[in-house]
C-alpha cells in the first residue's frame, strides 16, 4: 500500500508521492486498499451495516438535508462515500491522462440510505474496485502527464497520477472511521 503518512504529515504532496508511479504501481494500490477493505468487514454481519455510531465530531457540510450535517456515518455510508471518491478521481485521472481539460466533478454516490446489508456492502466495493481498475485500462500508453492541473481551486496541482491517487488517499482517510464504526457496532 502506498504510504500517505508524508501527505498527512504535510512534508509532502500527494504529486510527489505520484511522481514516478506507473498505472501498474496504481493498480496494485488500488487493489491493496480494496482487499483492505474486504479484509476489515470480513466478519461483519447486517446489523453492522446499519449500525448508528456514536460520533460527536461528526460534521458534514456537502450533507444531502440540514438534518443530515451533524450525523455519524454508518458502515453503509462510509463505503458508499469512500467508493464514490475513488471512482470520480479515477474518471478524471483517466480523461487527464488521455489530455482532456479538467472541466468540472464527476461524480455519483449511491444513496447510503438503501445500502442496508453486507452483501449490498460487498457489492458496491466489487464494483468500484472493477471500475477503478477498468478506469486505469482506459490510459494510453504514454500518458499526458505534462498537463497538471489544480485539483479544485485552491487545491494541489496534480497530474493524471495524482488525480487518481487523491481518490486512494480519500479511501484511505476513512479506514480509522471504518475501525471505528465496526469496533463500536461490534462492542454491542
Amino acid at each position: 500500500m502506498i504510504d500517505f503518512a508524508p501527505v498527512y504529515e504535510r512534508t509532502k504532496t500527494v504529486q510527489e508521492i505520484a511522481d514516478g508511479l506507473s498505472v501498474a504501481d496504481l493498480r496494485a494500490a488500488t487493489t491493496e486498499l480494496f482487499d483492505l477493505v474486504y479484509d476489515m468487514i470480513a466478519e461483519c454481519d447486517d446489523a453492522d451495516v446499519t449500525f448508528q455510531p456514536v460520533d460527536p465530531a461528526a460534521k458534514d457540510d456537502a450533507a444531502a438535508s440540514a438534518d443530515e450535517v451533524n450525523i455519524a456515518w454508518t458502515l453503509g455510508h462510509v463505503i458508499v462515500h469512500l467508493t464514490a471518491s475513488c471512482e470520480e478521481s479515477a474518471a478524471l485521472a483517466a480523461e487527464a491522462a488521455r489530455g482532456v481539460a479538467f472541466h468540472g466533478r464527476s461524480r455519483a454516490e449511491t444513496p447510503w440510505e438503501r445500502v442496508t446489508t453486507l452483501a449490498q456492502v460487498r457489492q458496491r466495493l466489487a464494483e468500484s474496485h472493477r471500475m477503478c481498475l477498468g478506469s486505469l485500462d482506459m490510459w494510453p500508453d504514454s500518458p499526458q502527464l505534462d498537463a497538471a492541473t489544480e485539483a479544485w481551486p485552491g487545491g494541489p496541482v496534480i497530474d493524471a497520477r495524482g488525480r487518481y491517487l487523491l481518490g486512494l488517499l480519500h479511501a484511505d482517510s476513512h479506514l480509522g472511521q471504518i475501525r471505528d464504526v465496526l469496533g463500536q457496532a461490534q462492542a454491542v
